[in-house]
């Protein structure tokens, strides 16, 4: 069972997120062989005040 877990800073509609899992279980049975019912897509939100990159907050970035 491919588990694939996806990180993205909050803000993403609805239809964004389903359009991604979609497209990522797609790619995960066309390139594992797996059923689509076996495919697991955890996403991980963050508000940008908790993700940093070369210790700036995304929150604080201009």
């Amino acid at each position: 069972m491919p588990i694939v877990n996806i990180h993205l800073i909050a803000g993403r509609t609805q239809d964004q997120l389903k359009n991604l899992v979609k497209d990522v279980t797609d790619a995960v049975v066309k390139d594992t062989g797996a059923p689509a019912e076996h495919v697991h897509v955890i996403l991980s939100e963050m508000e940008k005040n908790r993700y940093s990159v070369g210790g700036t907050l995304k929150s604080d970035e201009k």
